[in-house]
């Protein structure tokens, strides 16, 4: 699953301890997070998407497997 995380945190000029913080997970989650490697849990995509003030979908891009 893709996401805008990155892109989002760097807009608002905030680093990956301060977001991670915030948002109560570790530093190493927002990175995994950002690079593709972490799906997160449905609890922490609510809190990034009311601390950003977006849908989950306007934040996360499912796409479908490939069979």
């Amino acid at each position: 699953m893709k996401n805008i995380v990155e892109r989002l945190r760097k807009e608002h000029g905030i680093k990956q301890e301060e977001l991670a913080a915030m948002l109560r997970v570790s530093r190493q989650t927002i990175g995994s997070l950002e690079n593709g490697r972490y799906n997160p849990s449905i609890q922490l995509a609510f809190r990034l998407a009311r601390f950003f003030g977006l849908s989950i979908e306007d934040i996360f891009i499912y796409e479908e497997p490939r069979r």
